[in-house]
């Protein structure tokens, strides 16, 4: 897989400038990531913005360090597989974790994050991707203690997903889903599914 360094320029319309592909994937709106088997070999800027870090913290770096804990980026990456496999695309919203400083962030603090990526070979998904990140909590932690499953069943909560369907997403049972969904709703004081969402998008 080639890296922006590698492309910089492509011959662009007529009348048009040679498009710099590096520039442009430096200057991009949301976070993104060049991986191979989930290890980042290339971030943008807003990447590093993102998540307080320098570019030499993150390039070489498992995506489990962005993660709040090591059984979430586990139980992801084993539940994207089957979705690249069959369509090489996959999206949702995780909690993720800010690694640094820098930028205004502060390390080990967590936010909402909305993931989009697209696999290289579907047949072996992890092997090659692009990721993009975009923070869902405009640089506003995610306030409420919550546990790993926890957070799995507010990001599916946040996507409309019934209690059946977020129980076939994470392979537990709907009254399992209940029972987590009824923990969130206390914990953010929340009387109904819709005022959930907006205070768990709220931080």
């Amino acid at each position: 897989m080639e890296t922006p360094e590698q492309t910089r320029t492509h011959p662009a319309a007529p009348g048009l400038g040679a498009i710099d592909y590096r520039l442009a994937f430096e200057h991009a709106p949301v976070g993104m990531v060049l991986s191979r088997n989930r290890t980042m070999v290339d971030c943008n800027q807003r990447l590093c913005e993102m998540f307080g870090a320098a570019r030499e913290a993150l390039v070489g770096q498992s995506f489990q360090v962005l993660y709040p804990s090591v059984a979430e980026f586990e139980r992801i990456g084993k539940r994207m597989v089957p979705i690249l496999n069959h369509v090489g695309r996959y999206a949702d919203n995780r909690m993720m974790r800010r690694l640094g400083d820098l930028h205004g962030a502060f390390a080990g603090e967590t936010f909402w994050c909305h993931v989009t990526g697209h696999a290289l070979n579907r047949a072996a998904p992890h092997e090659a991707g692009i990721w993009t990140f975009e923070d869902l909590g405009s640089r506003r932690s995610a306030k409420a203690e919550l546990t790993p499953r926890e957070r799995e069943v507010a990001a599916q909560v946040m996507q409309g997903l019934t209690s059946k369907e977020i129980g076939r997403v994470l392979g537990i049972s709907h009254r399992t889903v209940e029972l987590h969904r009824a923990r969130l709703m206390r914990k953010y004081a929340a009387a109904t599914t819709a005022e959930l969402v907006q205070k768990l998008m709220a931080g």
